[in-house]
């Protein structure tokens, strides 16, 4: 799929743990998880703005879009 997450990536950057960032976001640890893998069909506006506000970034931060 030409669209991944890279909210690993902030996650490192920010240093912050997946469980804290579900913590903060009020989400699951797995959901969490399964963004990190880019397991999902899709997100939630409102779930990728909380991401965005407790990390402190944009949402093309999280989203990126590889060429096939």
């Amino acid at each position: 799929m030409p669209i991944v997450m890279r909210l690993d990536r902030m996650l490192a950057q920010r240093k912050i743990t997946s469980k804290e960032l579900a913590a903060r976001v009020g989400v699951s640890e797995v959901t969490v998880s399964c963004i990190k893998r880019g397991r999902i069909q899709g997100i939630r506006f409102a779930q990728l703005e909380a991401f965005c506000q407790v990390l402190r970034c944009k949402p093309g931060d999280l989203i990126d879009y590889v060429e096939p």
